[in-house]
């Protein structure tokens, strides 16, 4: 923490500019050693204009931008070299800064540096990688709304609320005689613990609509051969993503794409036909098929209305019963030749009629109910996970007052609550936990 870093904060390639950041105690000295300029003239908050230098000649003309600490990114000294987006120049000047005193940053060890001096918690944190990996505007909307602290601002309230409760009861426990106190009754910790479940209960309620937008609905397309997969993908994407032809088995290999229904992207993959075959490459491909089940938000099963129900069909309804699935029976403008009592929907991929398909994604996920205008959704696993124990916790104080258990016992399931919601926010951490956490940043970040 005492030493300064460096990284290259945008990414690598050529570009019309590059940044390369540092940050720490020496970050000026260090940036004044290779800069032809006295950078201890600059004001904080201004971008000035100068070379990089190396034993007197230019390695590029930069603009550098300082900020002074304590208002900034990491709360320490920072200074951004804009250099031109040059591999090899980028390059030089960040091992320049190595050479002369920094040390190359770890993934996400700014952002780090910003957590553990302060400026942020954890879930803010968190919410800058989801804000660069956002792939929608709502996913973008509910990473900002991290970033900026909504979120956090609910759980610390919750947090508080037990930290308030424990001291009461402390308080009560220690120095009964103080007339002034107010006295904590079972009622009151009852009335507590219903207030956080509630709370949390809501939190939970809308985290799945803050995974759907984070994350995406992964949907597998499944099938015999020949059914119309890989055309049903191409009309879905709007695209000759893949191969199509008469020939059973072309797909062998998965097939991806992307499309966005009410802000949420819905990943398609298409998969190889599912049959019985001797041929070795296409039975990997079947087996990969079959293996994508497990993982998958959504399975589309899909049928061939000009043919009869095989045992293959059969089977395939079989392993995906009790997923979350649509029928799609595909080629309803061919002669009706399936019998079929499941609910479905009907498509024609041939002839781009696959409305009916798209209206039932969307309302198998409630996608037009999602709200995009509050956004103060959880959507981290760590953080749910954190949340259900927070409120199993609670639970657990609930039972041991219905079972008389005296007051000054429930310290240790109040104490729970408290560390779990430390944990979402980042009040409470275990180091090896935040190493984890920021190791799964961008360098330079």
């Amino acid at each position: 923490m005492y030493d300064t870093i460096a990284a290259i904060s945008t990414a690598q390639g050529v570009g019309a500019i590059s940044i390369v950041r540092i940050s720490g105690d020496e970050a000026l000295e260090i940036v004044n050693k290779i800069f032809d300029r006295n950078i201890y003239s600059f004001k904080s908050n201004t971008i000035n204009y100068g070379h990089i230098i190396e034993n007197g000649k230019v390695i590029d003309e930069v603009l550098i931008s300082v900020f002074l600490a304590p208002k900034t990114y990491t709360k320490e000294n920072i200074i951004e070299i804009n250099t031109h987006g040059g591999i090899s120049v980028t390059n030089k000047i960040l091992e320049l800064l190595l050479e002369n005193g920094a040390r190359l940053a770890e993934p996400g060890e700014f952002t780090k540096r910003a957590f553990l001096n302060g400026r942020i918690d954890l879930i803010e944190a968190e919410s800058v990688m989801d804000l660069i990996d956002a792939k929608t505007e709502s996913a973008r909307k509910l990473a900002i709304s991290g970033v900026e602290g909504r979120l956090s601002s609910k759980i610390k309230k919750l947090r508080d609320k037990a930290l308030n409760l424990i001291s009461n009861i402390e308080v009560n426990i220690d120095y009964p005689e103080y007339e002034d106190i107010e006295i904590m009754t079972i009622e009151d910790i009852k009335r507590f613990s219903n207030e956080l479940n509630s709370e949390i209960d809501d939190l939970l309620k809308t985290s799945e609509s803050g995974k759907l937008i984070k994350e995406g609905i992964n949907t597998v397309i499944i099938g015999r051969p020949n059914v119309g997969k890989s055309s049903l993908l191409n009309r879905l994407l709007d695209e000759d993503k893949a191969i199509v032809t008469d020939i059973p088995g072309t797909t062998r290999d998965i097939v991806e794409g992307s499309i966005r229904i009410n802000g949420v992207l819905i990943n398609f993959l298409d998969t190889a036909g599912v049959r019985e075959t001797t041929n070795t490459v296409e039975k990997i491909g079947v087996e990969k098929s079959l293996s994508l089940l497990d993982s998958a938000s959504l399975v589309l099963l899909v049928l061939n209305n000009n043919e009869k129900l095989t045992d293959e069909d059969k089977d395939l309804l079989e392993k995906t019963k009790n997923k979350k699935r649509i029928i799609v029976v595909n080629k309803k403008d061919l002669d009706s030749k399936l019998i079929l009592d499941l609910d479905h929907v009907s498509v024609s991929a041939e002839n781009n009629d696959i409305e009916e398909l798209l209206n039932k994604i969307n309302e198998l996920f409630k996608l037009d109910e999602i709200n995009d205008g509050d956004m103060t959704y959880i959507s981290n696993a760590r953080e749910i996970s954190l949340l259900k124990k927070a409120k199993k916790a609670s639970n657990n104080l609930v039972e041991a007052l219905n079972n008389n258990i005296p007051i000054d016992m429930l310290e240790i399931d109040i104490k729970n609550i408290i560390d779990y919601l430390g944990e979402v926010t980042g009040d409470s951490y275990d180091n090896e936990l935040i190493d984890k956490i920021f190791s799964r940043f961008c360098l330079g970040k």
